[in-house]
């Protein structure tokens, strides 16, 4: 079995820590949080008040409410930095619908590129946990939730699928992260076009997973943002507004 050695994989173990929900997955959402008819929804109030995560060894993104175009949304300030904020919640595979979200992003970022371990940074990105049967991990994917579990009591989220903003791919594509293929990122928006405007995606969780992953997806068991520049020792700023599980 290969050597694993601990540093060059930190960030990669927070980041999939920042939306294992594992130990907490069954927590109640808020009272605010829940509608009729299994519909959840987040006004950027909430967001701004979801759990922070911070990476280790990290400089923390900087998450706060502000008005954006006359709406309240949450800003997002990476400089050097990356870390989330994100919710616990459990939602079954035959429960999942539509998630709907919207976020501006005024610049690019230089030299990022999603697919390359020492460029990995986006604006934007929403991120979606979730559970499924972890033996059927290879030997490097298990060796990696044995040392997340090891280090912080939280083994690897089955699955992660992010939601990302990404320079130069098209939309639709899926990308894998470099260091684990148990976090893929689909491209829901791309190059500079669309910048300094709000964008509002109504995206089918099911068929993104089945998109992404090839299979049918286990419960959803957490929901972050995050907005990251620490690779590219850059300056990313987003702007997100509310989310909604239908």
């Amino acid at each position: 079995m290969p050597r694993l050695a601990i540093a060059p994989w930190t960030r990669l173990v927070a980041i999939c820590l920042a939306v294992s929900l594992a130990a907490c997955a069954h927590r109640a959402p808020p009272a605010s949080a829940q509608r009729p008819s299994d519909t959840r929804v987040w006004t950027a109030q909430h967001i701004a008040s979801w759990q922070p995560v911070k990476l280790p060894g990290k400089n923390p993104t900087a998450y706060g409410l502000q008005q954006r175009d006359g709406r309240s949304a949450v800003h997002a300030k990476a400089e050097s930095a990356v870390s989330m904020l994100r919710q616990p919640l459990r939602v079954e595979p035959q429960n999942l619908g539509v998630v709907e979200f919207a976020w501006q992003v005024p610049a690019l970022l230089d030299g990022a590129d999603v697919g390359q371990r020492h460029s990995d940074d986006s604006p934007a990105r929403l991120v979606l946990a979730f559970d499924g049967d972890r033996s059927t991990f290879s030997a490097k994917n298990a060796m990696l939730s044995e040392l997340s579990h090891a280090i912080t009591g939280e083994p690897l989220p089955y699955a992660t699928l992010m939601y990302i903003w990404c320079n130069t791919r098209p939309v639709g594509t899926v990308v894998h992260n470099p260091r684990t293929d148990r976090i893929r990122k689909l491209v829901v928006a791309s190059g500079p076009q669309q910048l300094n405007q709000w964008l509002h995606f109504r995206r089918d969780i099911r068929a993104d997973f089945e998109l992404a992953f090839g299979e049918a997806p286990g419960a959803l068991l957490g929901i972050a943002v995050m907005t990251d520049s620490d690779n590219t020792r850059s300056t990313a700023q987003a702007w997100y507004g509310d989310i909604a599980l239908r």
